[in-house]
């Protein structure tokens, strides 16, 4: 503990770590040393003395820590809005109606084309400032509103700009496959080329993005423009995620896991057959409450079958301006909770150590553990089980990313 960098004490632990009992990982009145940004040691208070503490110490005075929140499924970067759109929906047009008619994914694409990049940065900022304040210490970002090599580029630069200005881990996914872009209306097959031929090759040699993702559904990409997309990104060894079974079964899911997929994303429509496919691959099912709540869902992901197959399950934002514009992960693990019958316990963890994994990230963050990298929460709650329970008034104490405190209350 003395050779460490920083030390908090009297501190709770609810580490996630899978090889304890409880399902929170929980370690009560702790110390926590910090060595060269990552976890160096963890010990009970009734170990620790004066004279074996270093010289940066700090009193969590009973406070909660976990593992930074992750949110691991975010479209953080847009122009515009589609309130219009929120409209409709009360006037009783479906998504898929408002889609087909020019609106949904294309009316933002329009404004986010002409949005030059410090102005995609200023309108993104309050979004991502928004989640961090809730505890956030990394979070995904996806292209996928440019739909052509200069904006998809643009829009991975500024969502790398963004974890420059704010204090956050940012990981950056590539998704043009996300709708058909009007000037390709009518050749599906001719722009899923492009994508493959010209944007992920661009990307990749660029360094821009850390996986690739695909909008598999019928008002998206059939399931073999799907496997070109994903088997173009391994290609260039960039990880793959799918946008999968969310408004139906297309068995997408199955074909995105039997790749490797780190994740798929939504699934109200995943059958049996898809869950078994995710659980032996180790993909994780990435649940996004928001949608489902904002777009009035009627059927629910198989919480039961994920369960029952060892899925991991995650929990996200999805932060978008057609179907979830809501930036909380908070609220979503209130909604994972109360919508899809989550336990306080399994929404915690899906925003942390399942996120992690849905991000490929397990190995440095996600959990409390030493040797990884730490990325904490401190929390003024009596409990962990508090923070998907109330909403409206933060905890938070301090957010600490890479043992650094990047925000202190």
């Amino acid at each position: 503990m003395k050779d460490c960098n920083r030390v908090w004490i009297n501190v709770n632990l609810a580490t996630f770590d899978p090889s304890l009992p409880d399902a929170y990982g929980i370690h009560t009145m702790c110390a926590l040393g910090i060595l060269d940004g990552r976890i160096a040691c963890i010990q009970p208070m009734s170990s620790v003395t004066a004279t074996s503490l270093p010289f940066d110490v700090i009193d969590g005075h009973n406070g909660w820590l976990t593992p930074g929140l992750i949110d691991c499924h975010t479209h953080l970067v847009f122009a515009g809005n589609r309130a219009n759109e929120f409209e409709q929906r009360q006037q009783g047009k479906s998504y898929q109606e408002i889609a087909r008619q020019g609106g949904g994914i294309l009316s933002t694409v329009r404004a986010t084309r002409v949005r030059s990049k410090e102005q995609l940065i200023k309108s993104s900022l309050p979004r991502l400032q928004a989640l961090v304040s809730e505890g956030v210490t990394t979070i995904e970002i996806k292209s996928g509103y440019g739909l052509n090599l200069p904006d998809e580029i643009k829009m991975l630069e500024v969502a790398r700009e963004l974890g420059k200005r704010v204090p956050v881990r940012v990981k950056t996914t590539l998704l043009a496959a996300h709708a058909l872009p009007p000037e390709f209306a009518g050749r599906p097959n001719d722009y899923i080329d492009l994508v493959c031929k010209e944007i992920i090759p661009a990307v990749a040699e660029q360094g821009l993005a850390d996986a690739v993702d695909v909008f598999s559904e019928t008002i998206g990409f059939d399931l073999e423009q799907s496997e070109r997309v994903f088997r173009a990104a391994l290609a260039h060894n960039l990880p793959i995620k799918g946008h999968t079974e969310q408004l139906s079964l297309t068995r997408s899911s199955s074909l995105a896991a039997s790749l490797g997929a780190l994740s798929c994303d939504h699934l109200e429509y995943l059958d049996e057959a898809g869950a078994i496919n995710m659980a032996e691959s180790g993909t994780v099912a990435v649940l996004l409450p928001g949608a489902f709540y904002y777009l009035r869902g009627n059927k629910k992901p198989p919480i039961e079958l994920l369960r029952r197959f060892k899925v991991p399950m995650a929990v996200a934002s999805d932060v978008n301006p057609g179907s979830s514009p809501m930036a909380s992960i908070r609220l979503m693990m209130n909604m994972s909770c109360i919508l899809f019958q989550l336990s306080a316990a399994e929404a915690v963890a899906g925003a942390t150590r399942e996120a992690a994994k849905a991000l490929g990230m397990i190995e440095d963050i996600g959990t409390i553990e030493v040797g990884k990298i730490a990325d904490l929460c401190l929390w003024d709650t009596m409990h962990p089980n508090e923070l998907p329970y109330e909403l409206g008034q933060s905890p938070l104490l301090q957010r600490i990313i890479g043992g650094e405190i990047v925000y202190e209350r």
